[in-house]
């Protein structure tokens, strides 16, 4: 998963000095993903990235955090929050932008667009690498345990 979050992330970056086809095919899922705002971008060599610096900012996360779960996998850690808590502590920075962009209060660089939505995406990466952790590994609920038939009685 950190490998795949990875090159996605630097699909998206590098898209614009990559060969035509692949940077197409940047440009196509960028666009199904994002509104790929000019303004709201971030550019390389004059060209605009394939999603919004929020976005950049998000897979940023999500690749960051998978990085650091597979370079963290063989030491013991502490507890975890739960699902909900990291969602929600992820996302804090996120909403303040938006609603303060929506409210007139602020308008956020691109720059702050992006590291507002590291955290939300390092909190859905957790999320969803946590949840593939225990997809098998833990059964659901524990195994009653079957008693064994008694043989049938002749005729």
């Amino acid at each position: 998963m950190a490998l795949a979050a990875s090159a996605w992330l630097a699909l998206i970056v590098l898209a614009p000095l990559l060969p035509v086809p692949l940077a197409a095919t940047a440009y196509l899922a960028g666009a199904q993903i994002c509104h790929q705002l000019p303004e709201r971008s971030f550019h390389l060599g004059g060209a605009q990235l394939p999603v919004c610096a929020r976005c950049a900012g998000i897979y940023a996360g999500m690749s960051l955090y998978l990085v650091f779960r597979v370079l963290r996998s063989g030491v013991p850690g502490s507890t975890v929050p739960g699902s909900r808590v990291a969602l929600m502590a992820g996302a804090i920075p996120t909403i303040v932008t938006v609603v303060a962009e929506w409210l007139g209060l602020w308008a956020p660089s691109n720059l702050a667009r992006a590291m507002a939505g590291v955290p939300l995406g390092a909190a859905v990466a957790f999320v969803v690498a946590d949840a593939v952790a225990k997809l098998h590994y833990v059964p659901c609920a524990p195994q009653r345990p079957i008693a064994p038939r008694p043989p049938p009685t002749p005729i």
